[in-house]
């Protein structure tokens, strides 16, 4: 059975309440549920921080054993050096997903840092562009 960890960073444990005109209103807890109801086939595990060391060291406990790693690490996608580093130290491919369209937002977002480093970044399609990573991951 494949293995996918989806990492989410900063804030994201807010969603469904913080500015759902951006990010919706369904919580991510909500929303990987109806995941592993879509993909029973595929053990899919989900973890969040708003600490950049402990997304570090979660890249770094199964980037060698996962079959892959759907990446929003938030802000720190527009400046950490560090994350970037992690994903490229490690053999399991990364895929990045953006909620909102970064290219739509304020400067300083349009440029991901993390995302260099993954194997494709997916922006904009809302909650449904982590299914978009998972069907990457299977094909």
């Amino acid at each position: 059975m494949k293995q996918i960890q989806i990492i989410n960073g900063p804030n994201l444990n807010l969603l469904g309440i913080r500015e759902p005109e951006i990010y919706g209103r369904e919580t991510f807890e909500d929303f990987f549920v109806k995941l592993q109801h879509q993909y029973p086939d595929l053990s899919l595990h989900y973890y969040q921080s708003n600490h950049e060391g402990d997304i570090i060291d979660k890249l770094h406990e199964i980037g060698f054993k996962y079959d892959g790693i759907i990446l929003n690490a938030g802000a720190y996608s527009h400046y950490s050096y560090a994350i970037s580093d992690a994903i490229k130290s490690i053999t399991t491919k990364v895929i990045e997903v953006h909620i909102s369209d970064i290219y739509a937002r304020e400067d300083f977002r349009k440029i991901s840092i993390t995302g260099e480093s993954c194997l494709k970044m997916i922006t904009g399609k809302g909650l449904p562009g982590y299914n978009e990573a998972i069907e990457s991951f299977l094909k």
